[in-house]
């Protein structure tokens, strides 16, 4: 059964794919994007497999 680690990032409105991308290459997959509580842009919900 596989094991999952989660990490939360915010997402500022004027570089969202360059967040996304340098956390895509470090294995992260992304589950979910909600809007900020602040409003100034989102938060990024992510996931990777756990090393074993």
């Amino acid at each position: 059964m596989s094991k999952w680690e989660y990490f939360i990032t915010p997402l500022p409105l004027h570089t969202p794919g360059a967040v996304l991308n340098m956390h895509g290459e470090e294995g992260w997959e992304l589950v979910q994007i909600t809007p900020a509580p602040n409003g100034t842009g989102s938060v990024a919900y992510m996931k990777r497999e756990k090393s074993q």
